[in-house]
């Protein structure tokens, strides 16, 4: 980016109303232009590769691959990029997920468009900017308590498949399978599978 340039931004996001509303209003700001929009987590990379963006703005539930995926997979592929993740889901443990991918900013969609468009501002500036509430709660919710097998054995029995189903789609044994499921029960203090299924989403260690 040279001088007095614009900052160029990447807009991921599945919902077409919500990206381009959000690409018209930051286009109504004279140091910003939205170079590319893509609708699903798979074409944000290839589209950072061919625009080159100075700021990608990912939205963490696409199809394809999730924001955060997406986000991991930027940051190794062009480490120049600066990410900030845009969401309706302010969960502390997609915060958490998302620092350690590496992204500069993590703000919710109901943030003001001159607001977002200072965040840009600013993460282009080398800042960090995280919402602050979102921030708040994610120290008190703490990291997740499941280990990755737990949380993706827990993530495919969250919409009612039976053991068998579950382990079938994991190439597990129905054993092991159960043996996760129950491990992920007790640490989140869950009468069912359900319950636990829920507990995990509502704090953001699931997606």
């Amino acid at each position: 980016m040279t001088a007095n340039a614009p900052i160029r931004i990447l807009l991921a996001d599945d919902q077409a109303l919500v990206r381009g509303a959000l690409a018209t209003l930051l286009g109504l700001e004279d140091d910003l232009v939205v170079t590319a929009q893509v609708g699903r987590g798979d074409e944000v990379l290839p589209a950072a590769q061919e625009h080159r963006p100075d700021i990608a703005l990912l939205d963490v539930e696409m199809p394809g691959i999730d924001g955060l995926t997406a986000a991991a997979q930027l940051r190794q592929a062009l480490p120049g990029v600066r990410i900030v993740i845009v969401t309706t889901f302010g969960r502390a443990g997609y915060l958490s997920r998302a620092l350690s991918a590496g992204v500069a900013g993590y703000v919710v969609k109901d943030t003001p468009a001159s607001e977002l468009a200072d965040v840009v501002r600013r993460v282009m500036r080398g800042e960090t900017v995280i919402d602050a509430a979102l921030a708040t709660d994610a120290l008190t919710a703490g990291p997740s308590p499941l280990t990755p097998r737990e949380a993706e054995v827990l993530a495919a029995a969250r919409d009612g498949g039976t053991i068998s189903d579950v382990a079938l789609a994991l190439h597990l044994s129905e054993g092991t399978t159960r043996n996760h499921l129950s491990s992920a029960m007790q640490k989140l203090e869950a009468r069912t599978r359900a319950d636990a299924a829920r507990i995990a989403q509502e704090r953001g260690w699931l997606l």
